[in-house]
């Protein structure tokens, strides 16, 4: 199994969940909230994450990251924004200096965001 199979598998999970029951699907609970929710629970994860890194706690620092990696697939289904975009994101900064890639930012804000 390859890492976008198990992102696209789970993206489309979320999917199947958006008119399922809230009462009965956390998933569901959470898309049909509003982002404030699910924003929080974003940060919520990445402080987790942030806390089994100080610790050096290597099984809970995956477990935690999993955690955050699944409520940014909520984050990107409640904007109608595949893993792929993200990852095709990933694959054209793959070998730019992050240094330079940034400086292109800065210079290209005024331009629309693509990829979705």
């Amino acid at each position: 199994m390859t890492s976008l199979t198990i992102l696209q598998r789970l993206a489309q999970t979320i999917e199947t969940r958006r008119n399922a029951d809230p009462a009965h699907s956390y998933v569901a609970k959470l898309l049909n909230s509003n982002e404030e929710k699910v924003l929080k629970k974003i940060a919520e994860e990445a402080a987790e994450t942030i806390m089994a890194c100080k610790d050096g706690d290597k099984e809970q620092i995956v477990y935690e990251t999993a955690d955050l990696w699944f409520h940014c697939l909520i984050m990107l289904a409640r904007h109608d924004i595949s893993p792929e975009a993200v990852l095709s994101e990933l694959e054209r900064r793959e070998g730019v200096s992050g240094i330079e890639e940034k400086r292109s930012r800065s210079q290209n804000q005024s331009e629309p965001i693509r990829g979705k």
